[in-house]
C-alpha cells in the first residue's frame, strides 16, 4: 500500500469535531494530510467517500477462529481476512479452541501467529483449565504472555466459588472476566428458546432464566468483591434490566450483544433452519426491542459478532445435531444497520466502547498516526456470497442474500482492504 486519496469523508471521531467531509491521504500506512479540498496528489489510489463514514477500525469482542486444532474451522490468515473485509481492526479472540488459550503457551502462540495481520488480535485466556470449570487457570502467566482478559468462551463458569476467586484473582492482576451467563442446569442442551415456538417445535427450550440468574449471581459477586465483570452476548430482557439497575448502584458491570440477536427471534426457527442455530437462543420480539433500548440507553456497551465458524456437515444435519453459532464478520455492520443504529451509535458500540471494556488506547485520527482505519456506505448495498465470503467456512443464514451497509474500504498496520464487490 503506496498513497491512498479518501475523497470527501465524513470523520467519526470522539477528538475530531470539524462535520465538514475530509479529504485524507495515506502514505505508507500512514496518515499524511487531513483536510477540505486537497490536491490529489500524483500517483495516489483515489477512493470516492462521498455519502461515506471513516472511523477508526471496529473492535469485535467476540470471535472464534480454529486455531489451535480446528483450523479447518478458520485459520488465523482467513480470519483476519474476513475481519478486515468486516472493517474489524480489533478483535478478542475467544479460547474456544482445542487446546483452550489456558496457558502462557497458546497466548505466546495466538500473538506470534497473528503477527504480519492487518488485525489486532487480543487472546482471551480461559479462566479455568481446558474451560471445565473445575481449576482456576494460570491467570497471572497469561497475563504477562499477553491476555487483557479471560473468559470459559461459551462455556458458563457454573461453580460459584470459582467465579468468586477467579473475580477477585483477576482484580488483583487488574484483568477482566468475560462472563458467558448460563445456568447448565436449566439450560441443559436445549438447541431453542423456551417458550410457544420451542412447544411448536417439539424441542427442549432454554429458558432465559438460565441466564438470568447467573447474570444476577454474578453482579453480586462482583459488587461483593468490588471489581469488574463483563457480560458477553446478553439475550433477554430480564438480563438488560438487571445490567441497568446494576450500573444504576454503581456496580463494574459491562456487556454485549450479538448483532444476531437484534435483528432475529425465535420466529425464524419455523422452518428449523440450523443457520439460526446459536447459543444463547434466539429469543423474542419482547426480548429485542429490550435489547435495542439497553442499547440506546447506553446500559449495553458494545455490539459483537459472536462469529463462530463450522464446516458444513456441522450445519447440514438434523437441528437437534446441528453446532451453535454462524459467522459474522462481514456481516456485523449490515445487521447492526438493519437493526437501526446511526453512524455515531456505530463508532459508539463498534469502536470506541469496546476498547475501553478491553483497556486499550483508541487510535487517533491525526496527522502521523498509523492509519487504523474503515469507511463504510451505510446505504450501499453487496451481495454476501461465496465470492465476497472471506471466511474458510458459510454458516450464515444471509448467505446469498442482498445485504445494506458496505465497508468501501479498511487499513491497519498498512495493509488494506477495498470492496470490489
Amino acid at each position: 500500500m503506496k498513497k491512498i486519496f479518501l475523497q470527501s469523508a465524513t470523520i467519526v471521531h470522539p477528538e475530531f469535531k470539524s462535520k465538514e467531509s475530509q479529504d485524507v491521504l495515506i502514505i505508507e500506512g500512514r496518515i499524511a494530510e487531513i483536510g477540505s479540498g486537497l490536491k490529489i496528489p500524483v500517483g495516489a489510489e483515489v477512493i470516492d467517500a462521498k455519502d461515506c463514514f471513516l472511523s477508526v477500525g471496529f473492535c469485535d469482542l467476540n470471535v472464534n477462529f480454529g486455531e489451535p486444532g480446528l483450523e479447518t474451522k478458520e485459520s488465523m490468515a482467513s480470519g483476519c481476512a474476513a475481519a478486515l473485509a468486516g472493517g474489524i481492526t480489533a478483535l478478542a479472540l475467544m479460547p474456544n479452541t482445542t487446546p483452550a488459550f489456558h496457558s502462557k503457551s497458546e497466548i505466546s502462540y495466538i500473538l506470534n501467529k497473528s503477527k504480519g495481520e492487518g488485525v489486532d488480535i487480543y487472546p482471551i485466556g480461559a479462566i479455568s483449565e481446558d474451560r471445565k470449570g473445575e481449576q482456576m487457570a494460570e491467570l497471572y502467566d497469561m497475563k504477562l504472555a499477553g491476555a487483557l482478559a479471560f473468559s470459559d468462551g461459551d462455556h458458563p463458569v457454573k461453580d460459584t466459588g470459582l467465579m468468586s476467586r477467579s473475580l477477585l484473582y483477576a482484580k488483583g492482576i487488574e484483568a477482566k472476566l468475560f462472563a458467558y451467563a448460563e445456568d447448565p442446569g436449566l439450560a441443559g442442551k436445549a438447541p431453542v428458546n423456551e417458550g410457544p415456538m420451542s412447544t411448536t417445535l417439539g424441542l427442549k427450550g432454554n429458558p432465559a432464566l438460565a441466564e438470568e440468574l447467573m447474570i444476577a449471581r454474578d453482579i453480586e459477586l462482583a459488587a461483593y468483591h468490588d471489581t469488574a465483570i463483563h457480560f458477553s452476548t446478553i439475550s433477554s430482557a430480564k438480563s438488560v434490566q438487571l445490567i441497568r439497575e446494576a450500573k444504576a448502584k454503581g456496580i463494574k458491570v459491562t456487556c454485549d450483544v450479538a448483532a444476531h440477536h437484534l435483528v432475529f427471534t425465535e420466529d425464524v426457527l419455523s422452518d428449523f433452519d440450523s443457520y439460526y442455530k446459536v447459543k444463547p437462543p434466539l429469543r423474542t420480539e419482547n426480548d429485542r426491542q429490550a435489547l435495542m433500548a439497553g442499547l440506546k440507553d447506553g446500559t449495553i456497551d458494545a455490539i459483537v459478532s459472536q462469529h463462530t465458524p463450522h464446516e458444513i456437515e456441522f450445519k447440514n444435519v438434523e437441528f437437534g445435531l446441528a453446532a451453535f453459532g454462524m459467522i459474522g464478520l462481514q456481516t456485523l455492520l449490515p445487521m447492526a444497520i438493519q437493526a437501526g443504529l446511526k453512524p455515531t451509535e456505530l463508532v459508539d458500540k463498534l469502536v470506541v466502547n469496546p476498547r475501553k471494556i478491553l483497556g486499550v488506547d483508541l487510535p487517533k485520527i491525526a496527522l502521523g498516526e498509523q492509519a487504523n482505519l474503515v469507511l463504510f456506505d451505510p446505504k450501499a448495498s453487496w451481495i454476501f456470497d461465496s465470492s465476497s465470503n472471506r471466511s474458510r467456512s458459510a454458516n450464515s443464514p444471509l448467505m446469498g442474500q442482498k445485504l445494506t451497509g458496505k465497508v468501501v474500504w479498511a487499513c491497519n498496520k498498512g495493509q488494506s482492504f477495498r470492496s470490489n464487490y
